[in-house]
């Protein structure tokens, strides 16, 4: 049995799962689904060809699926949201679908959590157990890999790519793509290293972390060109999964280019 407070507004198209909690004043459109045991708090709209997965729950005043924040938008069937199961999104997150000329999606992935204000616009991909803190804004079509952790206030420009467990201190303005396990800081952001802590915390092993940080030496070194910095990396650690996935993140996404360090 689901409960929903007799204030709220809920079209008659929308899909309900079973034991749902819709809280008061919020607002459903037609074409929404709802999985099973999702929490609405009070005064939640969502809005669009939104799906929100299997027990997730939304903080009061966040707003999903509303029309991009795209001056002459146009709203096709591809333009939706899609949130995966378990992820939290606190008060007065917004999530805006996406467009037609880059293929309608924008997508959060499953145990993600969204703070207070958290933006999310138009094609963003975020994937799964990622963690933004308050006021953390993404632009347009920004992906974002797994278990990313990125500090309050801090900003994505559009087009950007972060590689999986990077972490970005608050107030950290990302204008370039940041490779996987890279820490950035500061505004521009720079990069500052590999996010050693976030590495421990997530039960990666000494050797992993040792290959991780000599890569990392030897990429960023003075020495040489990138390319010439690149071929050396491959061969001394050709062992290391964690370091291919930065080879193959570097190769696969060259615009806007990379945050560097200082």
């Amino acid at each position: 049995m689901s409960k929903i407070h007799p204030t709220a507004i809920i079209s008659a198209t929308a899909k309900i799962g079973t034991n749902v909690e819709i809280g008061p004043f919020s607002v459903i459109g037609p074409e929404v689904e709802l999985g099973n045991n999702v929490k609405l708090h009070n005064g939640v709209t969502v809005q669009g060809r939104t799906v929100l997965g299997a027990e997730c729950e939304v903080f009061p005043g966040a707003v999903i699926g509303m029309a991009p924040q795209i001056l002459g938008f146009e709203d096709t069937p591809d333009s939706r949201v899609v949130i995966g199961p378990r992820s939290v999104l606190r008060e007065h997150v917004t999530i805006h679908p996406g467009s037609k000329a880059l293929g309608g999606l924008t997508y959060v992935g499953a145990d993600c959590l969204l703070m207070v204000g958290v933006h999310i616009a138009h094609d963003c991909y975020v994937e799964d157990k990622c963690v933004f803190a308050n006021q953390v804004a993404l632009g347009g079509n920004v992906h974002i890999e797994e278990q990313v952790w990125i500090g309050g206030l801090a900003a994505v420009v559009q087009h950007c790519r972060i590689g999986r467990h990077a972490f970005a201190t608050g107030g950290a303005m990302i204008g370039g793509n940041v490779i996987p396990y890279g820490y950035v800081f500061g505004n521009r952001a720079t990069l500052m290293g590999i996010n050693l802590v976030g590495l421990k915390r997530r039960g990666f092993t000494r050797e992993q972390i040792h290959m991780l940080r000599g890569a990392y030496r030897m990429l960023f070194a003075k020495e040489g060109s990138f390319a010439e910095r690149i071929a050396d990396t491959k061969e001394a650690y050709s062992q290391s999964e964690e370091v291919k996935h930065i080879l193959d993140f570097i190769a696969a996404y060259t615009s806007p280019g990379l945050t560097l360090p200082e």
